[in-house]
C-alpha cells in the first residue's frame, strides 16, 4: 500500500523530483522504463493541471497503466490527456507500445 506524504507547500522542484522518483519505482519493469523516460524527458514541461493528472495517474495499478499507454485499452476520461502525452512520447522515441 502506498502511503502518500502531505504535499501542501511543496515547491515545483520538489514535486518534480518526487514524481520522477515515483515514476522509476513501479510494480512492473515495463512501467519503470516507460514512466521514468517520460519523467526525464517531459515532466518539467508540464503545466500544473497536467502534473496533477500525472500525480493521480501514478496512484493507479501498473497493469492498467501498461494497457492504457500501450493502447490495449482506453484510459478513463480523466487520464486521457496525460496518457496521450505518454503515448506520443513512445511513438516519437520508438518505445514499447508505440502504435
Amino acid at each position: 500500500m502506498l502511503i502518500e506524504q502531505p504535499t501542501h507547500g511543496e515547491t515545483r522542484d520538489t514535486r518534480l523530483r518526487r514524481l520522477a522518483m515515483r515514476s522509476m519505482r513501479r510494480g512492473i519493469k515495463e512501467m519503470d522504463v516507460i514512466l521514468s523516460r517520460f519523467a526525464q524527458t517531459r515532466l518539467q514541461d508540464l503545466e500544473t493541471p497536467m502534473l496533477d493528472s500525472y500525480d493521480a495517474l501514478l496512484r493507479e495499478n501498473d497493469h492498467d497503466l501498461y494497457y492504457w499507454v500501450s493502447a490495449v485499452s482506453e484510459p478513463p476520461e480523466n487520464f486521457a490527456p496525460i496518457v496521450t502525452q505518454i503515448r506520443v512520447m513512445l511513438r516519437e522515441e520508438g518505445g514499447a507500445g508505440a502504435r
